[in-house]
């Protein structure tokens, strides 16, 4: 009787650790998506700038002509 109560002790234990692994695993997932959407806003923000620059340097260079 003693092994098959350590078995289930042991079963429950190991299910224990897999569950705050899963919360370990959900929660750097959600860092990670909100690092991803940060880093994409300033890549999109930057690409914004470059567009502008380019059109100022193309009107500076049609005004030179």
């Amino acid at each position: 009787m003693f092994w098959a109560m350590l078995a289930i002790a042991a079963g429950f234990l190991g299910l224990a650790v897999l569950g705050v692994l899963a919360i370990k695993v959900f929660v750097e997932a959600q860092r990670l998506a909100r690092q991803v959407s940060e880093t994409t806003r300033k890549i999109n923000r930057a690409a914004e700038d470059l567009e502008q620059a380019a059109a100022g340097v193309a009107r500076a260079g049609g005004e030179a002509l």
